[in-house]
């Protein structure tokens, strides 16, 4: 009996993570230098991490209602209608999820029929494509370019839509090259979604985390049209750094948010509740942290991308998240024969850009949410192992 054969098909043909993939190859190692996972070096602020031990200490470890804490919602309703400019009914429009990746699973599954198109835009997370398909829906990318800062445009998401087209996602600013959109090419997109009657998933985890001053986040939802087509994702991983306290949301109409619940009853049932007291505190008063870990962040994007520069590496200014997309193309090498050749020789982890997609290639994805001092060291490996090539 060949139990490879019992699998699912869909299931047999998902390709592992890149990202989890390549990563099987620094375990064991030792002083490895990472700039591979994308998680913030910082601990969880201490006053949040103090709301869920008080809650196990008052002995707040039930189940919650399948949506969350109706607390929580309310105070996501809140810090949505001022961060997004969108509101949401706390009682029929928010769902509490573990982790954005649960949120995303939700609306994939909650939209798409066998064989519904889902358009993306590439580079991107490596989940999206597989989410997809575990849906039984057609991932259909739209590669973006360094030359347009990785940024996709309504002209070429026209290009792929079809008969079958249901579907459009988003996420901006965006893993793994931390671009942003402009306003009025959202809006040309959100024009482009309504006249072909196309809903929106939009994941915008990293909202927060931009540094041009003269930059304002703006979410396709609140763009006229929009919120009724749209479903906004978000959560506290990455701005409050909470990634292993694994909760997120989504905000979308009634209709779709009933339908994404009855998928979360019935295989998640709810968010862990120490999760959800934390995640009440860090809305009500983590603002401050996250503003002194974003200008941390920006400080670090300016650095590593001059060096990047300054080395023959072309790497353009990301306005958001906490990732450069370095060209490696001038070494002459695939986006994983560099990847492995700096770790084999200088012990230091990016991930190889083929990991986000084909439009990936050619580039590392290099996280910066790390200490100054250990980025300082990676970028010497980086110099060094260059200097190798040469020589």
């Amino acid at each position: 009996m060949s139990l490879e054969d019992k699998i699912s098909k869909q299931v047999r043909s998902i390709p592992r993570s890149g990202i989890r993939d390549f990563f099987e190859l620094v375990l064991g190692r030792n002083d490895v230098i990472s700039l591979g996972v994308g998680e913030p070096d910082f601990s969880t602020p201490w006053h949040i991490r103090e709301a869920a031990i008080y809650s196990l200490e008052r002995g707040e470890t039930s189940y919650t209602s399948n949506l969350g804490l109706e607390k929580l919602r309310r105070s996501i309703a809140g810090y949505v209608a001022s961060h997004f400019s969108v509101n949401y009914d706390p009682g029929s429009e928010i769902l509490v999820t573990v982790g954005v990746s649960e949120a995303l699973d939700l609306a994939c599954r909650a939209l798409l029929n066998p064989g519904d198109e889902l358009i993306y835009h590439e580079p991107c997370y490596v989940s999206y494509d597989p989410s997809v398909a575990l849906a039984y829906g057609v991932p259909v990318p739209v590669p973006s370019s360094a030359a347009e800062g990785f940024v996709v445009s309504a002209e070429e998401i026209e290009k792929k839509i079809t008969s079958r087209t249901r579907v459009l996602m988003l996420n901006f600013p965006t893993n793994p090259t931390g671009s942003v959109m402009d306003v009025p090419e959202l809006e040309k997109i959100a024009e482009l979604c309504i006249s072909n009657d196309i809903l929106v998933i939009t994941d915008e985890i990293y909202s927060e985390l931009v540094y041009e001053e003269d930059y304002r986040h703006v979410s396709i939802a609140s763009l006229p049209g929009m919120r009724e087509r749209t479903i906004l994702l978000h959560g506290f991983s990455k701005a409050f750094a909470m990634t292993g306290f694994r909760l997120g949301y989504s905000c979308a109409p009634p209709e779709i948010t009933e339908a994404m619940m009855k998928i979360h009853q019935y295989s998640m049932l709810c968010a862990p509740i120490t999760s959800q007291v934390a995640a009440l505190e860090a809305l009500e008063n983590g603002a401050a942290a996250v503003e002194s870990m974003r200008r941390d962040y920006r400080r670090r994007r300016d650095y590593i991308v001059g060096e990047f520069n300054d080395m023959g590496l072309p790497c353009h200014l990301p306005g958001g998240a906490f990732y450069v997309f370095p060209d490696i193309r001038p070494s002459g090498l695939t986006s994983r024969e560099f990847a492995t050749g700096l770790l084999d020789s200088q012990n230091v982890a990016a991930v190889p850009g083929d990991a986000f997609g084909v439009s990936g290639e050619g580039f590392l994805r290099c996280c910066y949410a790390t200490d100054m001092e250990r980025i300082k060291r990676a970028l010497e490996g980086f110099r060094q192992f260059l200097a190798s090539l040469k020589g």
